[in-house]
């Protein structure tokens, strides 16, 4: 028994699972329940299933006993669902489940170990936010350490990825590993061969869980490395990343080439650092370079904005199918095909044209009627079959000639406006050009998605240009940008535009009348 836990100090053992749909907590549990069957215990498993893929993980709950000696004595009665301070082993398949078994008071510091991955699977909430909606991995982590009598974490879905295994296999590891279970690792690998399906593999995955759960120490979170160059001009435009940006910014910078290297070429990631650099120049260095790191950051996301060609391009590629395949964990012998829903705009077409050709469509409302009825429903395409797989190729080579089109004419200038107004801003008040920075936060998405959020970030500036730039100007346009993220509709901005056009107003007449 391994210091910290407390399970075998009692008869009695209870132990929860949660995990997400497709991540094998079934086979998890039925692994542990073959383990303990045959190790002498008497065991139970129970599920309660989640509404959903990720607005509730099922939990799995299983309890034993040591099988009564006596056959005379009556077999035990087993609890169905878990209590609250009363497990004694909580897995988690997820950092947020760990977080989640701890606020549902699964987790004790006098009795319960928990073993949990630090990978994050995205919850819909946090996709879907307007801002940055994602929770802070640090402080569930934090709160692991502190809440559980011990926490064993480490990225579990890289160790099944570098296994060729499932998460399942490596969470039976890390339990065998922690030794808070009285089996022997036999048990352990005998319940894994009676499963009888990936047998190899799924020992492979137990065994680099054990290791890394008898050798963890600290969580395995991962560490931010600056992306390496793997081209002769991305080599040179690293180096002068490095030469002319202050080291707070290059992280950022670095990123923003690879970023823009990849979403067109070599010379629009030059523009790029052109760019930042005008900026770099207005910046007096206040937080470390706030200002020139939240432009680093925001003009890479801007200027690699999503248009037919971008979405195109990256459904075609190789490493998604990769990734699609190893999610559904496809066999060799079977074949994947995956079916995808499209809607392009009429706009988002002509878009992609070259600009005079598009913007001559747009501008004749009789030949915009006529071809809307092609545009006006979305459909179902399979991007594995070889029509559909060609068409996105084909739009994909577009990129090329992306300049060109009219997307790229209207976007350019919007990108150096902005960036004007944040070179003005900084010669009078560096706080109030870094929250015009952060405005950015608001563009995202394309078609319906982006013509909102384009329309709030518009609102945001054009009520910033209203007000001084100094910090009573730069807290406004931050309450501004957060009242733009509440809410798609634009309600809790036009709200507050509304109070301060109000405030404005009877300052006026106070004033004329004094």
């Amino acid at each position: 028994m391994t210091e910290g836990s407390k399970s075998t100090e009692r008869r009695r053992i209870t132990l929860a699972i949660l995990a997400l749909g497709g991540q094998g907590g079934g086979v998890l549990a039925d692994w542990i329940l073959n383990a303990a069957e045959h190790s002498g215990f008497v065991a139970q498993r129970t599920s309660v299933p989640g509404v959903a893929q990720r607005t509730g993980s099922t939990v799995y709950y299983i309890e034993m006993v040591p099988r009564n000696a006596d056959l005379g004595r009556p077999e035990p009665v087993l609890a169905l669902s878990p209590v609250p301070g009363d497990v004694d082993i909580v897995i988690a398949s997820e950092l947020m489940e760990a977080g989640r078994a701890i606020l549902r008071g699964f987790v004790s510091k006098d009795r319960t170990v928990l073993i949990g991955s630090t990978h994050r699977i995205y919850a819909i909430s946090e996709k879907s936010a307007l801002g940055n909606g994602i929770g802070s991995s640090e402080r569930v982590i934090s709160a692991a350490h502190r809440r559980a009598a011990r926490f064993i974490g480490f990225d579990m879905d890289d160790s099944a990825r570098q296994t060729g295994s499932v998460i399942s296999s490596v969470m039976f590891g890390a339990l065998a590993g922690s030794g808070t279970l009285p089996f022997p690792v036999a048990a352990f690998e005998a319940a894994i061969r009676n499963g009888g399906k990936a047998v190899a593999a799924n020992l492979a995955g137990f065994a680099i869980g054990r290791r890394n759960a008898e050798g963890v120490a600290a969580p395995d979170i991962p560490i931010d490395a600056l992306p390496q160059p793997t081209s002769a001009a991305g080599v040179g435009l690293a180096d002068r990343v490095r030469r002319s940006l202050p080291e707070s910014v290059h992280r950022f910078a670095l990123e923003g080439v690879r970023r823009l290297m990849d979403y067109q070429d070599a010379s629009y990631a030059a523009l790029y650092l052109d760019r930042l650099g005008a900026v770099r120049t207005c910046d007096d260095g206040a937080a470390n370079w706030a200002l020139t790191r939240e432009t680093a950051r925001a003009l890479a996301l801007w200027m690699a904005y999503e248009d037919v060609i971008r979405v195109a391009d990256l459904k075609v590629r190789t490493t998604r199918s990769e990734r699609v395949a190893r999610e559904v964990e496809v066999r060799a012998d079977q074949v994947l095909r995956v079916t995808e829903y499209m809607h392009p705009r009429l706009r988002e077409v002509c878009e992609t044209l070259p600009a005079a050709f598009g913007r001559a469509i747009l501008r004749r409302p009789a030949l915009c009627r006529l071809l809307q009825p092609f545009f006006s429903t979305g459909r179902h395409v399979e991007t594995t079959g070889v029509r559909w797989f060609i068409m996105l190729r084909l739009a994909a080579a577009m990129r090329r000639f992306r300049r060109q089109s009219l997307r790229y004419a209207e976007e350019q200038p919007r990108i150096e406006a902005w960036l004007a107004e944040i070179r003005v801003a900084a010669a009078t008040n560096t706080a109030f050009a870094l929250e015009l920075a952060k405005t950015q936060q608001l563009i995202k998405g394309y078609s319906d998605t982006f013509d909102r959020s384009l329309s709030s970030f518009q609102k945001v500036m054009a009520a910033a240009r209203a007000h001084a730039p100094d910090d009573s100007g730069a807290a406004f346009v931050g309450r501004l940008r957060e009242a733009a993220l509440a809410d798609d509709s634009s309600c809790a901005l036009d709200l507050v535009i509304g109070a301060s056009e109000a405030s404005r107003l009877h300052s006026s007449v106070s004033t004329y009348t004094a």
